[in-house]
C-alpha cells in the first residue's frame, strides 16, 4: 500500500514539474522557491531588527526565533525519515546541503512565518505571506526538489508550528 502511495505521489509530483521546461513559469517557479531560503529570511530579521522600532523589532525577534525552532524541528524529522529528493538538476545546493526532501523545510517555514503573522499583524503584510507561501510550498515541487507529499506534509507541519509559535507569543 505505501508503495503504491509513493508511486502515484511521484507521478503526480512529475506533472507540476516545471525545472526543465525554460519559460516564464519555470522562472517564476524559481524566484518562489528561492524566496523561503532560510538565510534569506533570517538577514532580513535581521535587518529589520536593526533598523526598526519596537513594534519591528519584536516581531523579527519573534519570526527569527520561529524560524530557529522550526528548521530543528525539520532537520529531526528529515534525519529520522531519510526520504530521497526526486532526481533533478536544479537545485544543486539543497541537493549537496541536504539530501533528504520530508518534509519540505520551505513550505514548512513559509506557512509557520504566514501562520504567526497573521496573529501579529499588519494587516497587509499578513495577507502578502498568506498568498506567498502556498506558492513558496508548490514552486518546491514544480522545482523538483521535493514530492508533493514533501510539501503537503510541511503546509500541515508549518501551520501546526505557527500555532505553536504564535501561542508562545500572542
Amino acid at each position: 500500500m505505501m508503495q503504491r502511495l509513493l508511486e502515484i505521489d511521484a507521478r503526480w509530483s512529475q506533472k507540476v514539474r516545471v525545472a526543465e521546461k525554460p519559460g516564464l513559469l519555470r522562472t517564476l517557479a524559481a524566484i518562489l522557491a528561492h524566496s523561503g531560503d532560510s538565510w534569506f529570511w533570517l538577514l532580513g530579521l535581521i535587518v529589520l531588527y536593526a533598523a526598526g522600532d519596537t513594534y519591528w523589532r519584536w516581531r523579527a525577534s519573534v519570526l527569527a526565533i520561529g524560524i530557529v525552532v522550526t528548521a530543528l524541528l525539520v532537520l529531526v524529522i528529515k534525519f529520522t525519515v531519510r526520504r530521497r529528493r526526486p532526481e533533478g538538476e536544479w537545485g544543486a545546493i539543497y541537493r549537496k546541503s541536504d539530501p533528504h526532501s520530508f518534509p519540505s523545510g520551505h513550505a514548512v517555514r513559509a506557512i509557520m512565518l504566514a501562520v504567526v503573522m497573521t496573529g501579529l499583524g499588519p494587516a497587509w503584510l499578513s495577507l502578502i505571506l498568506i498568498i506567498w507561501a502556498p506558492l513558496v510550498a508548490l514552486a518546491r515541487a514544480a522545482m523538483g526538489v521535493h514530492y508533493l507529499s514533501d510539501v503537503l506534509a510541511g503546509i500541515i507541519l508549518g501551520a501546526l508550528m505557527g500555532v505553536l509559535v504564535g501561542l508562545v507569543y500572542w
